[in-house]
């Protein structure tokens, strides 16, 4: 079950690769609106779709003062490809470990008969680290609101 609306956001420093290497990551981003959004696998087609479709509307998450962090428990290396082979242009972290997609209770069990994933989640934490909304989708081919988000992001 997911995390509610008002619960204090864990916080995990995660892995992402970039042209000079892998960084670290904070989550939620401290002091600032954080969209984060669990993905299940990179190189699949809704979540091609989706992070495209997130990345050609960043300006809106920016201009509501909100980063965009996207979490799947595909490594940081396999991450890079997929994004450079579709132009993702948000930060996406690894959570290889599964920690963090427990601690927001989205693990999605035996995803396709091949193992264990993030389910698809979408969570916004505002500047205090409090949870201001919190989706998880009922299956991964669905996609979460994101007009719903982006109010949340308004009101908060």
């Amino acid at each position: 079950m997911p995390l509610t609306i008002g619960t204090k956001a864990p916080a995990f420093t995660l892995k992402s690769k970039k042209a000079d290497g892998l960084v670290d990551v904070t989550l939620p981003v401290p002091g600032k609106k954080t969209v984060i959004l669990f993905f299940p696998l990179a190189f699949t087609s809704v979540c091609t779709d989706e992070l495209c479709s997130v990345t050609q509307g960043l300006d809106a998450y920016a201009g509501a003062g909100a980063e965009v962090i996207a979490i799947s428990v595909d490594s940081p290396f396999a991450q890079e490809a997929w994004a450079k082979a579709n132009q993702i242009g948000l930060t996406i972290v690894s959570d290889l470990n599964k920690e963090a997609t427990n601690a927001y209770g989205v693990l999605f069990k035996g995803l396709a008969g091949i193992g264990d994933s993030s389910a698809r989640a979408a969570f916004v934490v505002d500047a205090a680290g409090q949870i201001a909304y919190a989706e998880q989708t009922p299956t991964p081919k669905d996609l979460p609101n994101f007009e719903a988000i982006k109010a949340a992001l308004a009101a908060g």
